[in-house]
């Protein structure tokens, strides 16, 4: 794992953690809040962050979730929110 992926998942965990319960944040968050410019350089990092994430979700620390539901990596497809596990 490199310095940015675990700077992600930092990133995730403390974004979620100064939102209310139930919040839910996206992977873009997390990429924004880990780039270290004022461009769009961000974006590059939106994949890292979606994997960031289900690592996350590996771990039992987060849920990753489309329409407010849970979902699957392998049946995720499209814009996804990331909150925290068992909400």
């Amino acid at each position: 794992m490199t310095q940015t992926d675990r700077r992600l998942e930092r990133a995730i965990i403390g974004l979620l953690e100064r939102r209310a319960a139930t919040s839910s944040i996206c992977p873009s968050d997390a990429a924004r809040a880990v780039y270290d410019g004022d461009d769009d350089g961000w974006r590059a990092l939106m994949e890292p962050a979606r994997r960031a994430a289900w690592r996350l979700v590996a771990q039992g620390r987060v849920e990753v979730t489309q329409g407010g539901r849970p979902v699957r990596e392998d049946e995720a497809r499209g814009p996804l929110r990331i909150r925290r596990a068992g909400w």
